[in-house]
């Protein structure tokens, strides 16, 4: 068989090439609207879910399966929201409740960021650190908050300091392990190749490994938020008078179902906000993520 004559191939080639950049073309043409119907597809399945939930709800409080005890009405749990709000609950209001709970966990979670992201990715880049720092992280890691939350009482008394604490011990690990984990993973080519080029270690930082890690040190945030907010209530059980997690606590005392479904449900949401924040800012700071 001859060989097709190098014009000819040539030519295919080319016409080859720019059917592909077309394509691709396309494809890229296609991409907002193709995230824009996946997004309004996954709202609508999301309303759906929580429709479902609502109607499985009101079934049960209202047909008598469940007592009033046990499950509120949507209405009763909305007329305990409304009340609170206005009136209070044990002298305190929704919104100053829930002040005293987010001064106490942003203040840790503040604390857990500029002590842990450092600390992190020191470690993630010195095995010496490493070494000293990652057994008393993984001792502390999986304790319930519980078991040393007396100890912290003991040692800093019942007042704020006690619980700050308690939720900065919380959200210190979960960041620390992503920092550690995301520095470790970098391709040692990354930063041999930038070593190469004459990029001295401060240059190799800022401009390889902290722009790698980032992701997952917002992952690992995000992680260290929901984990604190989850340890609210223990670290508002002992000589508290304010707070969301206490007044959930307290109307279980109480058997005030409406107000402990309240109170759980501005936690869920005021969660998902906050997540959503988190989420919006790793957008903007990070629009690299799944790029690299």
């Amino acid at each position: 068989m001859m060989a097709k004559p190098l014009v000819s191939v040539q030519r295919q080639s080319f016409f080859r090439n720019n059917r592909g950049e077309k394509s691709d073309m396309m494809a890229k043409q296609n991409l907002p609207a193709t995230k824009g119907k996946r997004k309004k597809s996954s709202i609508l399945i999301s309303c759906c879910s929580v429709g479902i939930i609502l109607a499985v709800w009101t079934i049960a409080s209202v047909s008598g399966a469940l007592s009033s005890g046990m499950v509120p009405t949507i209405q009763s749990v909305i007329a305990a929201l409304v009340d609170i709000s206005v009136n209070g609950y044990k002298g305190s209001t929704l919104l100053q409740h829930l002040g005293a709970s987010f001064y106490r966990l942003l203040t840790a979670f503040g604390l857990a960021i500029l002590t842990a992201i450092p600390l992190g990715l020191l470690s993630g880049q010195n095995a010496k650190v490493r070494a000293a720092l990652e057994p008393l992280v993984e001792f502390v890691r999986p304790l319930p908050p519980l078991a040393y939350y007396t100890i912290l009482v003991l040692w800093m008394g019942i007042g704020n300091g006690s619980k700050i604490m308690l939720l900065y011990l919380a959200c210190f690990a979960p960041i620390y392990v992503a920092c550690v984990a995301a520095v470790t993973k970098i391709p040692a080519s990354y930063t041999d190749v930038a070593a190469t080029l004459g990029a001295n270690h401060q240059q190799i930082f800022w401009r390889v490994i902290l722009p790698y890690a980032a992701p997952d040190i917002f992952t690992g945030v995000r992680t260290a938020f929901g984990h604190g907010y989850s340890t609210l209530v223990a670290a508002e059980m002992v000589a508290a008078a304010s707070g969301i997690g206490w007044m959930v606590l307290d109307a279980s005392n109480w058997l005030r179902s409406d107000v402990i479904f309240a109170g759980i449900i501005v936690m869920g949401a005021t969660g998902i906000i906050i997540d959503q924040l988190l989420r919006t800012t790793e957008r903007k700071l990070v629009p690299w993520k799944g790029k690299l």
